[in-house]
């Protein structure tokens, strides 16, 4: 074997092993870490087993041991195999077996000692997919439990060594590899805004053709873009091996975009992030790089999983750009601008944080963790994202009331899928319908099966017709889960329910109804507005069974679903309608409606009166109502709302609306009828009455009194809205003889004076009596004699006794 820089450092490996369980490898792309260290720990005392690797993608998987094979002088499946999902190479003499992270998974929940197995090597382990966290998650606990003996070995060439180190226990031993560094140059072309990617991409990679020498690889953010980016290089190098390497790829087509063009011609191989990590590309020196990834991401609003296209990582970028240097010095194309570069995010989010835990939540629960924040993560599973998978799984069965695995979970668990599509293969198996529900299950998965286009059941009948190597592949593997999946279910009758009810029930919050005439515009039972082409052979259905959606939670858009109609709704989907009552506000009328629905979710099969709702229901619904439009929305007669400005302004808090609104249910609530205007006002006022309390009320009338007594002996109601301040409105004679400022509360506060002729017409308004009796009284007098000449208006009102009555009426009343 060609001596690689891993091997400077394999002898510290090995005696950190030897001494220990677990270590930390860091090593450089390019070192050999994939290939070199497996096999290094075959003829260790401790090694009587196997060895696992997991890789994180199946082509890295195969490819890494069929070299390790190659070295060997063997083939794979002989002292080294690979198992992925799709293809499968071993024997009974395998000692190193190489598989998807998503497989480590399945074999230690189904074997927790994971007996036979001498060591698992965590490859790329910086990536942070989901399943390479759980089964690290898994490994520990298994080891602390059950295996004290087993190795772990987390490897990476940007892991933080430390962190790692700390989650595996005390004293983790972390060992560096420098690797050899071959020239690299970067080469920054600026960003293109204005032309797509493949036209920016097509023109970069000829500019980089032109410019360098070796094999090109150049990576691009899917699928799309790479068919249109070959589509515009094919037509100016026609005599060039220009090949795709992406997972959805025949193994044949990937093995080609690895090794070297058997007739010795330079090449280029357009590529997703598939080729960041794990592969070496043979000949490849330069790189030209989008900038851009696609990933999927877990929108909680909208329920479904979707690809998001974002701007690559640094950390991805140094990956990429690593590819050109692995095998001599390279050259690597940027299309962003290099003072841009600091910009990016230095990592890719870990998967935990931004994925559907629903798979997560089903493996801990047939793990049996209780408690899945004690167990060892980098990043714990977030708390509302793990509430929400559990829920999930409940509405499945998957999951009990209590929160443990049912009998159908385990089941839905043993099925290499997620948890709906495993749930879906179940009730297949149930009705007959194994093999249609398998195919759908695997159509989800593999987009690349039946050709494009939403309709699923018309891609699901290209495929039928394909006779191509992964066609046959992809039906032989549905037909061993469908065995599995009747071996696991038991058959209750043969009526095949079609395919669209067996997606339905497996996302029962995916089933749309129709909206408009066009077609265009979905309500889904999960309660989210859904987007369909009004051109989709699909968009004259009355229902969909939804199996993807892409985009935003408002208005996602339908990617794959399945027609259905409402009879077939309501014939085989009867389980999942309820019947239940429902209210409705009818604003107009100020009344709540009370209806008997069949809904499932968002969706309403029919609708009726309800004869005899629930009389706390409605209470509390109209609870609900007042919060959201405010308490204006009551009843309240004049005596209540002169009752809460007081309340308001002298600061009670019994009374305030923050807690009146909070309280609904304790003071407002008994008393609510389904028509507002027939709430009884006066029981309402007296439970306000209540909520203050006798001292409550002492302190408000302190506070703010209802009314001032004015010397004359009228009753004035004191406005507690008026925007000057609470005032009151009172003839001049009632304040005769009074020579100092009305005022109110504790301390006592200056009242506005509203005064008026006795026509009730204004004279003045002030906050200073005695100001005014001593100032503009004199101009008041003479325009009021002559107005009023049978009122009396004297020169020095303080002095007088106070009355309303004419002069005559008050001179005839002091006589004796």
């Amino acid at each position: 074997m060609t001596n690689l820089p891993i091997h400077a450092v394999l002898p510290d490996l090995l005696s950190a092993l030897r001494a220990g369980p677990n270590a930390v490898l860091i090593a450089p792309p390019g070192a050999g870490k994939t290939t070199s260290v497996a096999p290094a720990l075959l003829d260790q005392p401790w090694c009587t087993g196997k060895v696992i690797l997991l890789s994180p993608r199946r082509v890295a998987a195969r490819a890494a041991a069929e070299r390790m094979a190659e070295v060997m002088g063997e083939k794979a499946g002989q002292t080294v195999g690979y198992l992925t999902r799709m293809d499968s190479r071993q024997s009974a003499a395998t000692r190193i077996l190489i598989v998807t992270e998503a497989i480590f998974v399945s074999t230690i929940l189904g074997d927790p000692e994971l007996n036979g197995i001498s060591a698992v090597l965590f490859d790329e382990a910086h990536e942070r997919h989901l399943d390479s966290d759980l089964g690290l998650a898994l490994a520990v606990e298994c080891q602390q439990v059950l295996r004290e003996d087993l190795r772990i070995v987390p490897m990476s060439a940007t892991i933080d060594g430390e962190r790692f180190a700390g989650l595996l226990g005390a004293n983790v031993p972390v060992i560096e590899s420098e690797g050899k560094a071959w020239p690299l140059e970067h080469r920054w072309l600026g960003a293109a805004p204005d032309k797509r990617t493949d036209e920016a991409m097509a023109s970069a990679i000829l500019t980089a053709w032109r410019e360098t020498e070796g094999d090109l690889l150049a990576f691009l953010p899917g699928v799309g873009e790479i068919g249109r980016t070959r589509d515009r290089l094919t037509e100016r190098l026609r005599d060039v091996p220009i090949l795709p390497l992406h997972g959805q790829c025949e193994p044949a087509a990937q093995r080609a975009a690895i090794r070297r063009d058997p007739e010795g011609r330079r090449r280029i191989v357009l590529a997703t992030s598939i080729a960041e990590t794990s592969l070496t590309l043979d000949g490849v020196s330069v790189v030209v790089d989008s900038g851009f990834s696609r990933r999927p991401e877990f929108d909680k609003a909208a329920g479904v999983t979707r690809l998001i296209t974002t701007r690559a990582s640094q950390a991805s970028a140094a990956q990429r750009a690593g590819r050109a240097a692995r095998q001599g010095p390279g050259v690597a194309y940027r299309l962003w601008e290099e003072a841009a570069h600091a910009g990016r995010a230095a990592y890719d989010p870990p998967e935990i944080l931004t994925s559907d835990l629903a798979p997560l939540a089903l493996s801990l629960a047939q793990w049996g963790a209780g408690d899945a924040q004690a167990m060892a993560w980098i990043d714990p599973p977030p708390s509302a994202a793990m509430g929400a998978a559990r829920a999930k799984l409940t509405s499945l069965n998957a999951l009990n009331e209590e929160g443990h695995i049912t009998d159908h979970g385990r089941a839905m668990a043993a099925l290499p899928m997620g948890p709906e599509q495993a749930h879906m293969l179940l009730y297949a198996a149930a009705h007959g319908a194994s093999e249609e529900a398998a195919g759908l299950a695997l159509l989800l998965q593999e987009r690349s099966l039946g050709g494009r286009g939403e309709d699923l059941a018309a891609r699901a009948d290209r495929w039928r017709h394909d006779r191509g190597a992964k066609a046959d592949a992809a039906r032989q593997m549905a037909r061993g889960w469908a065995r599995r999946a009747r071996a696991l279910a038991k058959q209750v009758d043969d009526d095949a329910p079609p395919p669209g009810v067996l997606l339905a029930e497996g996302f029962p919050d995916n089933l749309a109804k129709r909206r408009d005439a066009r077609g265009e515009e979905w309500i889904a039972a999960g309660g989210r507005g859904l987007i369909l082409d009004p051109l989709s052979p699909l968009a004259r259905a009355e229902y969909l069974a939804v199996g993807e959606a892409q985009g935003q939670a408002k208005g996602a858009r339908i990617t794959g679903a399945i027609a259905l109609t409402e009879a077939e709704v309501l014939q085989h989907l009867r389980h999942r309608i309820e019947r239940r009552p429902a209210l409705r506000w009818m604003a107009d009328e100020r009344r709540v409606e009370a209806l008997l629905e069949q809904r499932l979710g968002a969706i309403t099969f029919a609708r009726g009166s309800d004869p005899s709702p629930d009389p706390k229901a409605i209470a509390a619904f109209l609870c609900a109502r007042i919060r959201s439009d405010g308490l204006d929305l009551l009843p309240l007669g004049k005596t209540s709302q002169s009752l809460l400005r007081r309340a308001r302004y002298a600061g009670i808090e019994a009374l305030s609306d923050e807690s009146l609104l909070a309280d609904l249910e304790d003071w407002a609530a008994p008393h609510l009828v389904r028509r507002l205007d027939n709430v009884n006002t006066g029981a309402l006022h007296q439970a306000l009455l209540d909520r203050l309390g006798w001292d409550g009320k002492q302190t408000l009338d302190k506070l703010a009194p209802q009314e001032f007594r004015s010397p004359a002996g009228t009753s004035h109601a004191i406005d507690y809205d008026d925007p000057g301040g609470p005032s009151i409105e009172i003839r001049v004679q009632a304040l005769f003889g009074l020579d100092r400022h009305p005022g109110f509360g504790q301390p006592s506060q200056p009242l506005l004076l509203k005064l008026t002729s006795p026509g009730g017409k204004p004279i003045q308004t002030t906050r200073d009596l005695p100001g005014f009796w001593r100032g503009s009284w004199r101009d008041v007098v003479k325009d009021m004699k002559g107005r009023y000449p049978k009122h009396r208006w004297p020169d020095a009102p303080w002095d007088e006794d106070p009355s309303l009555k004419t002069k005559n009426a008050f001179e005839a009343q002091r006589r004796p």
